[in-house]
């Protein structure tokens, strides 16, 4: 292809267009070459979807002047990874058609033609506030999608704005979602549909062997779910793989040597028979909170138990412990020595719904981080998220034979340690004193 000079003509842009198009996999450019006004794509990981959306939104901007789109991601880094793409793919297409250098940025690619890409954060706010072409990117991970799409159904189901062009891609993530509901209703919404496994992908010309990504994930329904597209009954988890994966760093750890004079945050779950204690510890370095220690103790007699876990208690800033059942004796004799900065937590599902999303909002926005460990992955895992006919959250783990989501719950309550932590403020030695003759005293300070 010969450099694009100022005599370059339509014909010529046109032909380079097409060689471009036909870089892409036959099923991106049957996603690009489809002008529908609304399209959804059910899609496997690792099959280059972000780049198909990338291809049809710049080319979308270098066809008519002034075009706007905006992508709304996940989260600040699935934005910013989709932005990538698109600035690749704009600086190629333009280079190619002569069309000058566009100013690409971190969250938006500027064209010489006054056209623009944005790509975001999700947020409602954000849709109302653009009149432009949509990208709901990932949209099955957004954190509130249900308010996402009440956002853009205007824009949908009003013939004045027919000009307005809306994709929704995403792999699937369990039947309890907007985008499950959105898929299956394609038709009565006027959405075409497309889909794409990593068995078609292959097919097409994607250079990836099937049985070894198979191997490798060592899961059967996250394979069926996010490789094969299929919406498992147990991707109603409350952590899915890929919110997990995400978090995992060879930093994190489960045996630290503890310093002083640093940060820690501090989760324990009382076993019951059969159940292991797990007492998680987190440190908080930045606005990240990293995983140090995970102590799994089974059949440990309480006395044993309770020595260790005052130790750590004894290291940490704040800790919450299980105070249910079997672990009230545990708690109460713990609470009497460290009551000025020990929570005693009962597990009702009120209590569930309190502490278990909140841990999933950490996964989201990515301020936490697990190390990589099969077991402790499988039980970040195993809790379900449960909707009652009469619309309340509920919260259940299945019982495998090495626990019932003990890590996580224990996990779930150090982050609820550093939410209360962060509620009354930093908590000096001084501030730790005074709350326990406070609390001694009967004047029990409420930190949330």
């Amino acid at each position: 292809m010969e450099p694009p000079t100022r005599k370059t003509t339509r014909v010529d842009k046109e032909k380079r267009a097409e060689a471009l198009f036909k870089l892409m996999l036959p099923y991106q450019q049957r996603w690009v070459a489809d002008s529908s006004r609304f399209k959804i794509w059910l899609k496997s990981r690792q099959i280059g979807g972000s780049l198909g959306s990338a291809f049809e939104a710049v080319a979308s901007c270098m066809d008519k002047p002034f075009t706007d789109w905006v992508v709304l991601s996940a989260g600040q880094r699935q934005s910013e990874e989709w932005m990538l793409k698109g600035n690749r793919v704009a600086r190629v297409v333009c280079d190619a058609l002569g069309m000058g250098t566009p100013d690409c940025r971190n969250s938006e690619v500027r064209f010489s033609n006054g056209s623009r890409i944005l790509a975001l954060p999700a947020n409602p706010d954000t849709v109302r506030g653009y009149s432009a072409n949509l990208v709901l990117d990932e949209f099955a991970f957004h954190e509130r999608p249900d308010r996402i799409y009440e956002a853009i159904y205007p824009a949908i189901s009003n013939p004045l704005r027919g000009e307005l062009k809306i994709r929704i891609i995403s792999t699937p993530a369990g039947r309890n979602s907007k985008f499950y509901e959105i898929w299956n209703k394609s038709n009565e919404l006027k959405f075409v549909r497309h889909k794409t496994t990593i068995h078609t992908a292959i097919e097409e010309g994607l250079p990836m062997n099937a049985e070894e990504l198979k191997r490798g994930l060592d899961d059967p329904d996250a394979w069926e779910q996010e490789y094969e597209c299929e919406f498992v009954d147990a991707a109603n988890v409350l952590l899915p793989y890929t919110l997990i994966d995400e978090c995992v760093s060879e930093e994190a750890t489960i045996d630290f040597d503890y310093t002083t004079g640093r940060q820690f945050f501090t989760g324990i779950d009382i076993g019951r028979k059969h159940d292991l204690t797990v007492c998680w510890t987190l440190e908080k370095v930045g606005d990240v909170y990293w995983t140090r220690e995970v102590l799994t103790l089974k059949d440990t007699p309480y006395h044993l138990q309770e020595e260790l876990l005052s130790d750590r208690i004894n290291r940490a800033s704040f800790a919450a412990i299980d105070s249910t059942g079997i672990g009230n004796a545990v708690s109460e004799s713990l609470a009497r020595r460290f009551d000025y900065k020990l929570e005693e937590c009962n597990f009702t599902q009120g209590f569930k719904a309190k502490i278990f999303p909140g841990l999933r909002r950490a996964f989201q926005e990515r301020s936490v981080r697990v190390p990589r460990d099969k077991a402790i992955r499988e039980d970040l895992h195993s809790v379900n998220e449960v909707t009652t006919p009469g619309g309340s959250k509920m919260y259940r783990a299945l019982r495998r034979a090495d626990g019932h989501a003990d890590r996580c719950t224990a996990l779930a309550l150090a982050n609820y340690a550093s939410l209360l932590n962060r509620g009354a403020g930093a908590i000096s030695d001084t501030d730790n004193i005074i709350l326990g003759r406070a609390k001694l005293a009967g004047l029990r300070p409420t930190l949330v």
